[in-house]
Order: structure tokens, then C-alpha cells, then sequence
């Protein structure tokens, strides 16, 4: 076991001045991840399986059943790939799951691409530049790796590297379950959530989406019952607001679409 961790670390610090050759498109990202790009994915797919295998916790919408939920989805996702803005846009898998819970207004994403939208957080939202805004400001946490920085930072390296090797089953369900819930200790730092939604701005000034739409998912959540849990962790909206408000006017102020009918569209074919 130690020999094989001993091993694997320097692989993997072996790699750090390589990584970013991996990269075919999108915006560069300068931090430094002593994990690969291909230890994001493993790590994203073995949280992947655990989610998969607990269906209790996890109800989540079947690809076959709800055809229709998921092509919208996909395509929301794929307007965004489509921009060439995305760090990792043809590595990654970027793989969407809806988990059928309405009372519970969240989404959440891992290394690798893999991101949970919960059908609460979209029945509750009012047209497809909110919910394109969301999922950019996922993507953006993915792209630019914040996930594997705050989970070393949270579980530690060695405990993380032990789960790479299939070795710490455990810990992975914990991960997932702390992914759901928000918990405080996996939430991103300030400039983690200040960078997200600055890059969600970006990707989606490159489509037909009103760019501000992380900003209005924001304002829509002030007179929410029950607001997403990461909300109390991340910085405040207002100041949010005003710095994605600066990001948007430095790219041109170029005033969007909301596409509401193809938003109720998507919000129909939910059970």
C-alpha cells in the first residue's frame, strides 16, 4: 500500500509541469493541481458510481423514460461547449444527471465533468438563461478544477490518492452524500465562486443566452422558500452581482435572450 501511494505521488508530481498540454480549448487555467487531468476523471467516476449505486439518496431520472428532460439538457449543455470557451471541452465527459427531488433546490458538480441538477432547482427557475448561467458556473468549477483543490483540501491528499487506487470505498460515498448536501467544509473558496461566475458569463456571452444569467438565478433565489444550501457558504449576491455586472460590460454589454417557451418546454417534461 505505501510503496504503491509512494509510487503514484511521484507520478503524479511528475506530470504537474505537463498537465496543461492536455489542454485543446478554452480558456487557460495558471493554478497548479498536483492531480492529473485523468485523476479528475477517475475521481469524478468513481463518485459517479457511488451516486449511481444509491438510488435512495439518489433518485435519479432514467435516460430512457425522460427522453425529452434530457435532450434539453444536453442541449443547453452542449450550446456551451459548443462556444470554445470551455477548458477541457473534448476530455472531459461532462455528463448530466437529473435527480428527481423537487423540494430540494440544488445542483452540484465532481472532477471529470460529471454535474446533478435536481428537478426542484429547475422547476423553480423562470427561463433557460437562468438555468444556462447555473450550469455554466458548474461547468466553470470543473474546467477550471476547483473540485479536486477543495476536496484535498477537505479529505487530504493521501486519502484521496488511496481512493484513485480502489482502496477507500468509503470515503467516496461520504463525498458524494457532502456533494449533495453542500456541505460547508467542500464549499469553494471566494474566489473559487467569484472565478465560476465570471467564466459563466463568458461561456454564455458566446451563445444567444442573456449573459447575466448566473445574476438573475441569483435575484430569483432572494425569494426562494428554501434557498440551495451552497448559497449560506458562497459570497454574498450582492457583491456577486456587482462583479459580474463589471465582467459583462467589459466584454461589449451585449444584451441576450431568456427563451422562456423552450424553458417551460424542458420544465413539462418532468414528472
Amino acid at each position: 500500500m505505501k510503496n504503491k501511494l509512494l509510487i503514484l505521488v511521484l507520478l503524479v508530481f511528475s506530470t504537474i509541469t505537463l498537465f496543461d498540454s492536455c489542454k485543446k480549448d478554452g480558456d487557460e487555467d495558471p493554478s497548479i493541481n498536483i492531480f492529473t487531468i485523468e485523476d479528475d476523471m477517475a475521481l469524478g467516476l468513481s463518485v459517479e458510481q457511488e451516486i449511481e449505486a444509491n438510488p435512495v439518496d439518489f433518485p435519479i431520472l432514467d435516460y430512457v423514460e425522460y427522453p425529452e428532460a434530457y435532450y434539453h439538457i444536453y442541449r443547453i449543455r452542449d450550446s456551451l461547449l459548443g462556444t470554445g470557451k470551455v477548458a477541457y471541452a473534448d476530455v472531459f465527459d461532462w455528463k448530466i444527471k437529473i435527480i428527481h427531488n423537487d423540494s430540494v433546490l440544488n445542483a452540484f458538480a465532481v472532477p471529470g465533468g460529471y454535474m446533478y441538477f435536481y428537478t426542484g432547482i429547475i422547476k423553480y427557475l423562470d427561463n433557460e438563461s437562468q438555468f444556462a448561467g447555473v450550469l455554466a458556473h458548474e461547468m466553470a468549477h470543473v474546467a477550471r478544477r476547483h473540485s479536486t483543490d477543495q476536496l484535498t483540501k477537505a479529505f487530504g491528499l493521501q486519502i484521496l490518492l488511496s481512493i484513485l487506487l480502489g482502496e477507500n470505498p468509503t470515503v467516496i460515498a461520504q463525498i458524494a452524500a457532502d456533494l449533495a448536501s453542500g456541505l460547508s467544509s467542500l464549499a469553494f473558496s471566494r474566489d473559487n465562486e467569484y472565478e465560476a461566475d465570471e467564466f459563466s458569463v463568458k461561456y454564455l456571452y458566446e451563445t444567444a443566452y442573456d449573459s447575466r444569467g448566473i445574476d438573475a438565478f441569483f435575484e430569483k433565489m432572494e425569494g426562494a422558500p428554501h434557498p440551495p444550501i451552497f448559497l449560506s457558504t458562497h459570497p454574498s449576491p450582492e457583491d456577486r452581482s456587482e462583479k459580474i455586472t463589471e465582467v459583462w460590460t467589459s466584454l461589449g454589454g451585449k444584451v441576450g435572450l431568456e427563451f422562456e417557451e423552450s424553458y417551460q418546454e424542458f420544465k413539462n417534461s418532468l414528472p
